[in-house]
């Protein structure tokens, strides 16, 4: 007797397995993708453009105080179905910087990749390789910030070669590149390592194979950075 072929499963878009075999869910949902998402799902997507002006549009509103009230209880289940992001974040950490209130967007609307400096990491290009090739995400914005104290500690120690505690000194390793780019430039030199350190990573996430760099190419998506000035609630676009 041959041994049985063992199922296949498939990733639903909120991220649970889907149970079905291969067979049947290609045959409930036609052409999918390698992640198990039906291509038919993700055609309600705006362009790279779309999403940028939306989210800027979100911004203004946020500037002027004219955010829109979620009434987040109603809308609960609808998430539970599927998700359509229409632009992943790479911000920072920082508690003050919270892209769903800075771009008045609604549960569901952003797909946040969120570390101190917010810098490239290997996890977080693969989060965003997941939200750009399974989600069908159109943008990516890095978003950077002033009075940074990742940047900050960068800049101290190239500066001061400060003695950082624990695992922040690979923290700010990462970001040096951009203080040192910095150095060569007039004005504050806090300021301008936060502006390079934004540059920088949209940079790299423009080159990034095998995913972000030929979709950006291309055109399918944008990937842009801005520096969002605490003081002001504006964000200064960069690249």
């Amino acid at each position: 007797m041959s041994a049985s072929k063992p199922k296949r499963f498939n990733l639903n878009r909120n991220g649970t397995l889907d149970l079905r075999s291969s067979s049947q869910v290609a045959a409930d949902a036609g052409p999918r993708s390698a992640f198990g998402e039906s291509k038919a799902a993700l055609s309600g997507c705006p362009s790279p453009g779309e999403a940028l002006e939306r989210l800027m549009a979100g911004h203004e509103h946020y500037v002027q105080g004219k955010t829109t009230p979620h009434n987040l209880a109603p809308q609960r289940a609808e998430p539970t179905k599927s998700q359509q992001p229409i632009a992943a974040i790479l911000s920072c950490s920082d508690s003050r910087v919270v892209p769903d209130f800075l771009f008045d967007q609604p549960p569901g609307a952003l797909f946040a990749v969120r570390i101190a400096g917010n810098f490239v990491t290997s996890d977080g290009l693969a989060s965003l390789e997941y939200g750009v090739e399974v989600l069908q995400i159109p943008l990516v914005f890095v978003l950077g910030h002033s009075s940074c104290g990742a940047v900050d500690a960068a800049v101290k120690a190239v500066k001061e070669d400060a003695k950082l505690p624990g695992k922040i000194p690979e923290l700010a390793d990462a970001i040096v590149p951009a203080v040192e780019a910095a150095l060569k430039q007039p004005g504050n030199l806090l300021d301008n390592a936060i502006a390079e350190n934004v540059k920088r990573n949209v940079g790299i996430l423009r080159q990034a194979q095998p995913i972000l760099g030929p979709a950006a190419e291309s055109g399918n998506i944008k990937i842009v950075g801005g520096v969002y000035n605490i003081a002001t609630g504006c964000i200064e676009m960069l690249a």
